[in-house]
């Protein structure tokens, strides 16, 4: 990937973990869905028109401490772990169009998700020749557990030392679940068995963490979470999206990227296929589990992305 001249030295340690193999879905649904991306609603958000609808099946093993199904974790998804180390902290340059020259940073975080459409869109990115790319994921990670990984700490460390004009981030994947405070304890149930707790929680922290990376003209590309293939599991999922959507709609700088829309179905259901816009084919989206997606899936929700991100970099001058 561009590197920033005279930039940040960044070097990644390989973490012990699996790979994610990506691969299909086996089974058959409607491949004449539209893939076409459009806004709607209060918020800044892209995402496709629902495609063609399939059935349900079963869901992954039981994970997580209050509900008897929580969302499927990055650790069954199988995907590694990366760990970025961090440069040096230096003073906020002054920063003018985005350039070849002096490109703008964009700033990928967040759980085995970003880890997964992150690839291509640094690819997506990099060829507008305008921007550099960090990347930097932690496998099972999110909000509702900062006892295991805490991002705001995290981002405290990475905003100062990257400088970046845009954030993508996302979470949620693994967030379906009772919420913990920073020692490890359960303060909220499960957001089907608490509700109005778990989103008055989810909220301050999902609020927080949308302030502090939006803040200092800094531009936030929110990354939203695809629907399940289990029923129950979907339920959980459904009061996290919305919790985020309501987050977003109320910033201004925060464009939410609307991944549930994007993959599903006509009816708003699950979907296994949808439209790849780059050649208007149906094709498998979704891995094994049901939840995350395959190789074909995050690069579809990679162009959704990139065209979020390409129009920040021309708002804010540069000649793409």
């Amino acid at each position: 990937m561009a590197r920033r001249a005279g930039a940040l030295i960044v070097a990644v340690f390989l973490v012990v973990g699996s790979v994610l193999v990506l691969k299909a879905v086996a089974g058959g649904a409607d491949d004449d869905a539209s893939g076409a991306g459009d806004s709607i609603g209060p918020v800044a958000t892209i995402g496709g028109e629902p495609s063609g609808t399939t059935g349900a099946t079963s869901a992954p093993a039981s994970v997580g401490p209050t509900d008897d199904t929580t969302a499927p974790t990055d650790a069954q998804s199988g995907t590694a772990e990366t760990t970025t180390t961090l440069p040096p902290s230096t003073e906020p340059e002054r920063k003018g169009p985005p350039t070849a020259d002096d490109p703008a940073l964009v700033y990928i975080a967040g759980d085995s998700d970003a880890g997964t459409f992150g690839p291509y869109l640094d690819t997506l990115l990099s060829e507008t020749g305008v921007a550099d790319i960090e990347l930097d994921y932690k496998v099972s990670s999110g909000l509702s557990r900062p006892d295991f990984f805490n991002w705001p700490e995290r981002f405290a460390e990475t905003l100062p030392a990257f400088d970046p004009e845009i954030v993508v981030v996302t979470f949620g994947g693994n967030d379906a679940q009772g919420l913990a405070d920073v020692s490890g304890e359960f303060i909220v149930g499960g957001p089907t068995d608490d509700t109005k707790d778990w989103k008055k929680e989810y909220s301050r922290r999902v609020g927080e963490v949308m302030d502090l990376l939006s803040a200092d003209g800094r531009t936030l590309v929110w990354v939203g979470i695809p629907n399940d293939n289990n029923p129950d599991v979907t339920a959980r999922m459904k009061v996290l999206d919305d919790v985020v959507r309501n987050q977003a709609a109320d910033r201004p700088d925060v464009i939410f990227i609307d991944t549930w829309r994007r993959f599903s179905g006509r009816s708003g259901n699950w979907a296994e296929y949808v439209i790849d816009p780059r050649d208007g084919q149906g094709k498998d989206v979704r891995a094994d589990d049901g939840f995350h997606l395959n190789e074909n899936g995050a690069e579809i929700l990679a162009l959704d992305i990139a065209e979020a991100v390409r129009a920040d970099l021309r708002h804010r001058g540069a000649a793409i």
